[in-house]
Protein backbone atom coordinates (compact mmCIF):
# COMPACT_ATOMS: atom_id res chain seq x y z
CA UNK A 1 0.00 0.00 0.00
CA UNK A 2 3.28 2.62 0.68
CA UNK A 3 4.69 1.84 -2.36
CA UNK A 4 0.62 2.38 -4.43
CA UNK A 5 0.68 5.39 -2.50
CA UNK A 6 3.96 6.65 -3.42
CA UNK A 7 3.64 5.82 -6.99
CA UNK A 8 0.16 7.67 -6.94
CA UNK A 9 1.78 10.34 -5.37
CA UNK A 10 4.66 10.87 -8.37
CA UNK A 11 1.88 10.47 -10.73
CA UNK A 12 0.14 13.35 -9.37
CA UNK A 13 3.16 15.37 -9.37
CA UNK A 14 4.42 14.50 -12.92
CA UNK A 15 0.29 15.46 -13.90
CA UNK A 16 1.02 19.24 -12.54
CA UNK A 17 1.04 22.02 -15.11
CA UNK A 18 3.91 24.23 -13.92
CA UNK A 19 2.23 27.58 -12.93
CA UNK A 20 2.11 30.15 -15.76
CA UNK A 21 5.40 32.31 -15.79
CA UNK A 22 5.73 36.26 -16.91
CA UNK A 23 6.76 34.78 -20.22
CA UNK A 24 3.32 33.09 -20.92
CA UNK A 25 1.78 36.63 -19.71
CA UNK A 26 3.85 38.31 -22.71
CA UNK A 27 3.30 35.68 -25.14
CA UNK A 28 -0.72 35.38 -24.50
CA UNK A 29 -0.58 39.37 -24.70
CA UNK A 30 1.50 39.74 -27.50
CA UNK A 31 4.05 42.24 -25.79
CA UNK A 32 7.63 41.98 -24.72
CA UNK A 33 8.79 41.17 -21.36
CA UNK A 34 9.89 44.46 -20.56
CA UNK A 35 6.26 46.00 -21.32
CA UNK A 36 4.90 42.89 -18.85
CA UNK A 37 7.20 44.02 -16.16
CA UNK A 38 6.41 47.68 -16.45
CA UNK A 39 2.57 46.72 -15.93
CA UNK A 40 3.26 44.83 -13.18
CA UNK A 41 5.83 47.86 -11.54
CA UNK A 42 4.80 50.71 -13.59
CA UNK A 43 1.57 50.35 -14.97
CA UNK A 44 0.93 53.97 -15.47
CA UNK A 45 3.64 53.50 -17.58
CA UNK A 46 1.70 51.18 -19.77
CA UNK A 47 -1.23 52.24 -22.71
CA UNK A 48 -4.42 51.59 -21.40
CA UNK A 49 -5.54 49.21 -24.70
CA UNK A 50 -2.04 47.03 -23.69
CA UNK A 51 -3.03 47.13 -20.15
CA UNK A 52 -5.94 45.63 -20.82
CA UNK A 53 -4.63 42.85 -22.85
CA UNK A 54 -1.97 42.02 -20.34
CA UNK A 55 -5.06 42.14 -17.41
CA UNK A 56 -6.81 39.60 -19.69
CA UNK A 57 -3.66 37.57 -19.93
CA UNK A 58 -3.26 37.18 -16.47
CA UNK A 59 -6.62 36.13 -15.75
CA UNK A 60 -6.94 33.38 -18.53
CA UNK A 61 -3.85 31.91 -17.30
CA UNK A 62 -4.38 32.14 -13.95
CA UNK A 63 -0.71 33.80 -13.39
CA UNK A 64 0.08 34.89 -9.78
CA UNK A 65 3.03 37.10 -9.36
CA UNK A 66 6.09 36.05 -7.36
CA UNK A 67 6.22 39.02 -4.45
CA UNK A 68 9.19 37.25 -3.70
CA UNK A 69 11.50 37.28 -6.41
CA UNK A 70 10.30 41.00 -7.21
CA UNK A 71 11.14 42.00 -4.14
CA UNK A 72 14.77 40.40 -4.32
CA UNK A 73 15.03 42.26 -7.91
CA UNK A 74 13.80 45.46 -7.15
CA UNK A 75 14.76 46.00 -3.16
CA UNK A 76 11.49 46.80 -2.56
CA UNK A 77 7.85 45.44 -1.97
CA UNK A 78 4.60 46.59 -3.56
CA UNK A 79 3.25 47.39 -0.23
CA UNK A 80 3.20 50.81 1.00
CA UNK A 81 2.56 51.52 5.06
CA UNK A 82 0.38 54.20 6.36
CA UNK A 83 0.69 54.91 10.02
CA UNK A 84 -2.62 56.92 11.21
CA UNK A 85 -2.84 58.28 14.69
CA UNK A 86 -6.10 57.16 15.64
CA UNK A 87 -7.86 54.17 13.14
CA UNK A 88 -11.39 54.60 15.29
CA UNK A 89 -11.41 57.95 13.91
CA UNK A 90 -13.70 58.03 11.29
CA UNK A 91 -11.36 60.68 9.59
CA UNK A 92 -8.83 58.37 9.28
CA UNK A 93 -10.76 55.41 7.88
CA UNK A 94 -12.15 57.58 4.68
CA UNK A 95 -8.18 58.71 4.59
CA UNK A 96 -7.30 55.13 3.97
CA UNK A 97 -9.61 54.50 1.96
CA UNK A 98 -8.85 56.98 -0.85
CA UNK A 99 -4.94 55.76 -0.21
CA UNK A 100 -6.16 52.26 -1.26
CA UNK A 101 -8.40 53.26 -3.75
CA UNK A 102 -5.24 54.14 -5.29
CA UNK A 103 -2.75 51.95 -3.93
CA UNK A 104 -5.01 49.44 -6.37
CA UNK A 105 -4.93 51.41 -9.52
CA UNK A 106 -0.62 51.02 -9.07
CA UNK A 107 -0.97 47.37 -8.03
CA UNK A 108 0.54 47.81 -4.61
CA UNK A 109 -1.53 47.10 -1.51
CA UNK A 110 -1.48 49.41 1.79
CA UNK A 111 -0.59 48.22 5.32
CA UNK A 112 -2.56 49.81 7.74
CA UNK A 113 -0.70 50.84 11.26
CA UNK A 114 -2.48 52.42 14.38
CA UNK A 115 0.06 54.43 16.10
CA UNK A 116 -2.60 55.33 18.96
CA UNK A 117 -1.14 58.69 19.48
CA UNK A 118 2.09 56.40 21.23
CA UNK A 119 5.67 57.73 20.08
CA UNK A 120 7.29 53.96 21.07
CA UNK A 121 4.20 52.15 18.74
CA UNK A 122 4.78 54.44 15.99
CA UNK A 123 8.21 53.94 16.06
CA UNK A 124 7.84 50.23 16.21
CA UNK A 125 5.57 50.05 12.90
CA UNK A 126 7.87 52.29 11.06
CA UNK A 127 10.78 49.56 11.88
CA UNK A 128 8.59 46.28 11.06
CA UNK A 129 7.60 48.45 7.78
CA UNK A 130 11.30 49.00 6.91
CA UNK A 131 12.18 44.71 7.69
CA UNK A 132 9.16 43.97 5.34
CA UNK A 133 11.62 46.70 2.74
CA UNK A 134 7.86 48.63 2.11
CA UNK A 135 7.63 50.67 -1.24
CA UNK A 136 7.27 53.60 1.21
CA UNK A 137 5.28 55.28 4.31
CA UNK A 138 2.38 57.64 4.46
CA UNK A 139 2.46 59.18 8.40
CA UNK A 140 0.24 61.13 10.10
CA UNK A 141 3.12 61.55 12.70
CA UNK A 142 2.92 61.80 16.45
CA UNK A 143 5.26 64.75 17.42
CA UNK A 144 3.42 66.63 14.44
CA UNK A 145 6.68 67.05 12.82
CA UNK A 146 7.49 63.74 11.80
CA UNK A 147 11.26 64.16 12.69
CA UNK A 148 11.33 60.07 13.19
CA UNK A 149 11.27 59.33 9.71
CA UNK A 150 14.66 60.75 8.78
CA UNK A 151 16.09 57.57 8.95
CA UNK A 152 13.69 55.90 6.78
CA UNK A 153 14.71 58.51 3.97
CA UNK A 154 18.45 57.84 4.77
CA UNK A 155 17.63 54.24 4.14
CA UNK A 156 16.14 54.50 0.93
CA UNK A 157 12.40 54.62 1.85
CA UNK A 158 10.04 57.33 0.37
CA UNK A 159 7.83 59.28 2.64
CA UNK A 160 4.77 61.10 2.24
CA UNK A 161 3.58 63.48 5.31
CA UNK A 162 0.02 63.39 6.23
CA UNK A 163 -1.29 66.85 8.26
CA UNK A 164 2.14 67.95 8.45
CA UNK A 165 5.13 69.85 6.42
CA UNK A 166 8.71 69.37 6.17
CA UNK A 167 11.14 71.09 3.56
CA UNK A 168 12.60 68.05 1.35
CA UNK A 169 9.20 65.72 2.14
CA UNK A 170 6.20 65.47 0.53
CA UNK A 171 3.41 66.13 2.03
CA UNK A 172 -0.38 66.38 1.99
CA UNK A 173 -2.67 68.54 4.77
CA UNK A 174 -5.46 71.29 4.62
CA UNK A 175 -5.09 74.53 6.06
CA UNK A 176 -6.28 74.81 9.42
CA UNK A 177 -5.77 77.65 9.95
CA UNK A 178 -8.19 78.81 7.36
CA UNK A 179 -10.80 76.41 8.46
CA UNK A 180 -10.91 77.78 12.11
CA UNK A 181 -11.36 81.19 10.28
CA UNK A 182 -14.21 80.04 8.22
CA UNK A 183 -16.33 78.45 11.69
CA UNK A 184 -15.20 81.43 13.59
CA UNK A 185 -16.72 83.62 11.03
CA UNK A 186 -20.11 81.86 10.85
CA UNK A 187 -21.02 81.73 14.15
CA UNK A 188 -20.03 85.41 14.29
CA UNK A 189 -21.66 86.30 11.05
CA UNK A 190 -25.10 84.70 12.74
CA UNK A 191 -24.66 87.43 16.29
CA UNK A 192 -22.79 85.37 18.62
CA UNK A 193 -19.94 87.15 20.18
CA UNK A 194 -18.98 85.03 23.39
CA UNK A 195 -17.60 81.40 21.96
CA UNK A 196 -15.72 78.61 23.22
CA UNK A 197 -13.61 76.26 21.94
CA UNK A 198 -14.02 72.82 22.91
CA UNK A 199 -10.82 70.87 22.12
CA UNK A 200 -8.24 68.08 22.61
CA UNK A 201 -4.72 68.83 23.26
CA UNK A 202 -3.61 71.94 21.87
CA UNK A 203 -0.35 70.16 21.37
CA UNK A 204 -1.40 68.73 18.44
CA UNK A 205 -0.31 71.00 15.83
CA UNK A 206 -3.94 71.16 14.04
CA UNK A 207 -5.96 72.02 17.37
CA UNK A 208 -3.65 73.99 17.33
CA UNK A 209 -3.90 75.71 14.17
CA UNK A 210 -7.99 76.02 14.21
CA UNK A 211 -7.47 78.07 17.32
CA UNK A 212 -5.31 80.46 15.47
CA UNK A 213 -7.70 80.69 12.76
CA UNK A 214 -10.59 81.56 15.29
CA UNK A 215 -8.25 84.27 16.94
CA UNK A 216 -7.89 85.34 13.55
CA UNK A 217 -11.67 85.74 12.94
CA UNK A 218 -12.14 87.03 16.15
CA UNK A 219 -9.84 89.94 15.89
CA UNK A 220 -10.92 91.11 12.22
CA UNK A 221 -14.88 91.51 13.71
CA UNK A 222 -13.37 93.23 16.59
CA UNK A 223 -13.72 90.68 19.28
CA UNK A 224 -11.57 90.97 22.36
CA UNK A 225 -10.05 88.00 23.09
CA UNK A 226 -12.02 87.63 26.25
CA UNK A 227 -14.80 86.88 24.54
CA UNK A 228 -13.45 83.53 23.58
CA UNK A 229 -13.00 80.71 26.04
CA UNK A 230 -10.80 77.56 25.39
CA UNK A 231 -12.16 73.82 27.14
CA UNK A 232 -9.40 71.63 26.70
CA UNK A 233 -10.20 67.53 27.25
CA UNK A 234 -8.32 64.86 26.25
CA UNK A 235 -5.64 63.77 23.94
CA UNK A 236 -7.53 62.27 21.26
CA UNK A 237 -10.36 64.09 20.33
CA UNK A 238 -12.83 61.58 20.90
CA UNK A 239 -16.75 61.54 21.30
CA UNK A 240 -15.98 61.39 25.13
CA UNK A 241 -13.38 64.57 25.16
CA UNK A 242 -16.94 65.85 24.02
CA UNK A 243 -18.53 64.65 27.21
CA UNK A 244 -16.38 66.17 29.46
CA UNK A 245 -16.10 68.97 27.89
CA UNK A 246 -19.37 69.82 28.20
CA UNK A 247 -19.49 68.47 31.73
CA UNK A 248 -17.25 71.27 32.43
CA UNK A 249 -19.00 73.77 30.74
CA UNK A 250 -22.41 73.37 32.38
CA UNK A 251 -20.48 72.78 35.70
CA UNK A 252 -18.41 76.04 35.72
CA UNK A 253 -21.08 77.81 33.75
CA UNK A 254 -18.95 79.00 30.96
CA UNK A 255 -20.76 81.63 28.91
CA UNK A 256 -20.56 80.81 24.93
CA UNK A 257 -23.37 81.40 23.03
CA UNK A 258 -21.30 79.59 20.10
CA UNK A 259 -19.35 76.15 20.52
CA UNK A 260 -16.40 75.57 17.79
CA UNK A 261 -15.17 72.32 18.97
CA UNK A 262 -11.34 70.66 17.22
CA UNK A 263 -13.22 67.63 15.46
CA UNK A 264 -16.46 66.17 15.00
CA UNK A 265 -16.45 63.09 16.98
CA UNK A 266 -15.71 66.22 20.06
CA UNK A 267 -18.74 67.88 18.82
CA UNK A 268 -20.83 65.10 18.40
CA UNK A 269 -20.20 64.08 22.26
CA UNK A 270 -20.45 67.57 23.34
CA UNK A 271 -23.93 67.81 21.64
CA UNK A 272 -25.26 64.69 23.19
CA UNK A 273 -23.97 65.80 27.06
CA UNK A 274 -25.49 69.24 26.26
CA UNK A 275 -28.98 67.67 24.73
CA UNK A 276 -29.52 65.32 27.83
CA UNK A 277 -28.76 68.03 30.36
CA UNK A 278 -31.88 70.08 28.49
CA UNK A 279 -29.68 72.83 26.45
CA UNK A 280 -31.65 73.02 23.07
CA UNK A 281 -29.46 73.13 19.68
CA UNK A 282 -29.37 75.37 17.95
CA UNK A 283 -31.85 77.88 19.95
CA UNK A 284 -29.72 77.96 23.39
CA UNK A 285 -26.37 76.85 21.27
CA UNK A 286 -24.93 76.88 18.14
CA UNK A 287 -21.84 74.22 17.61
CA UNK A 288 -19.80 74.18 15.14
CA UNK A 289 -17.31 70.99 14.20
CA UNK A 290 -14.58 70.02 11.71
CA UNK A 291 -13.48 67.19 9.57
CA UNK A 292 -17.11 66.38 8.22
CA UNK A 293 -16.76 62.63 8.86
CA UNK A 294 -20.32 60.66 8.14
CA UNK A 295 -21.52 60.51 11.61
CA UNK A 296 -21.83 64.41 11.45
CA UNK A 297 -24.69 63.59 9.08
CA UNK A 298 -26.55 61.04 11.18
CA UNK A 299 -27.19 62.01 14.26
CA UNK A 300 -29.96 63.37 15.77
CA UNK A 301 -28.93 66.62 14.59
CA UNK A 302 -26.61 67.16 11.45
CA UNK A 303 -24.05 68.90 12.29
CA UNK A 304 -21.93 72.41 10.71
CA UNK A 305 -19.08 71.70 10.20
CA UNK A 306 -15.58 72.31 8.23
CA UNK A 307 -14.94 69.84 5.70
CA UNK A 308 -11.49 67.76 4.58
CA UNK A 309 -11.05 66.01 1.69
CA UNK A 310 -10.46 63.08 3.27
CA UNK A 311 -9.94 60.47 0.86
CA UNK A 312 -8.59 62.95 -1.61
CA UNK A 313 -5.96 63.48 0.81
CA UNK A 314 -5.13 59.82 1.22
CA UNK A 315 -5.80 59.40 -2.47
CA UNK A 316 -2.97 62.34 -3.47
CA UNK A 317 -0.71 60.80 -0.28
CA UNK A 318 -0.57 57.52 -2.26
CA UNK A 319 0.13 58.72 -5.82
CA UNK A 320 2.82 61.48 -4.68
CA UNK A 321 4.64 58.48 -2.52
CA UNK A 322 3.88 55.92 -5.73
CA UNK A 323 5.97 58.93 -7.94
CA UNK A 324 8.66 59.60 -5.75
CA UNK A 325 9.43 55.99 -5.21
CA UNK A 326 9.45 55.78 -9.18
CA UNK A 327 11.20 58.66 -9.75
CA UNK A 328 14.16 58.91 -6.76
CA UNK A 329 16.35 61.39 -6.37
CA UNK A 330 14.85 63.47 -9.85
CA UNK A 331 11.79 63.58 -7.92
CA UNK A 332 10.67 66.84 -7.26
CA UNK A 333 8.91 67.06 -3.49
CA UNK A 334 5.78 69.31 -3.52
CA UNK A 335 3.53 70.36 -0.15
CA UNK A 336 -0.38 70.18 -1.16
CA UNK A 337 -2.30 71.74 0.99
CA UNK A 338 -5.99 71.71 0.78
CA UNK A 339 -8.81 74.45 1.36
CA UNK A 340 -11.19 73.40 3.52
CA UNK A 341 -15.36 74.04 3.08
CA UNK A 342 -17.94 75.24 5.26
CA UNK A 343 -20.86 72.73 5.55
CA UNK A 344 -24.24 74.74 7.18
CA UNK A 345 -26.42 72.20 8.41
CA UNK A 346 -29.27 72.53 11.82
CA UNK A 347 -26.41 73.15 14.59
CA UNK A 348 -26.23 76.52 14.03
CA UNK A 349 -28.39 79.23 14.01
CA UNK A 350 -28.73 83.37 14.46
CA UNK A 351 -28.14 84.24 17.88
CA UNK A 352 -31.68 86.15 17.53
CA UNK A 353 -33.44 82.88 17.52
CA UNK A 354 -32.06 81.97 20.93
CA UNK A 355 -35.15 82.43 23.77
CA UNK A 356 -33.26 81.57 26.43
CA UNK A 357 -29.62 81.33 28.05
CA UNK A 358 -28.23 79.26 30.64
CA UNK A 359 -27.82 80.48 33.48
Amino acid sequence: MAASSRADGAQNGANTAPAPTIRDVAAAAGVSLGTVSNYLNRPNSVAIATRARIRAAIDSLGFVRNAGAAMIRSGRARTIGLVVLDVSNPFFTELARGAEEAAREHQTLIILCNSDEDPEKEQRYLEVLEEQRVLGVLISAVDGEATKVDWLRQRGTSVVLIESARPNFCSVRTDDIGGGELAADHLISLGHRTLVYATAALSVRQYQERLTGIRRAMKRHGLPETALTIVEEGIKGSTADGRLAAERILEQKIPGTGILCGNDLIAIGLSAALMRAGVRIPQDVSIVGYDDIELAQQGPLALTTISQPKQNMGRTATQLLIEESEAGSRHAHQQIVFQPELVIRESTAPVTTTRTRRK
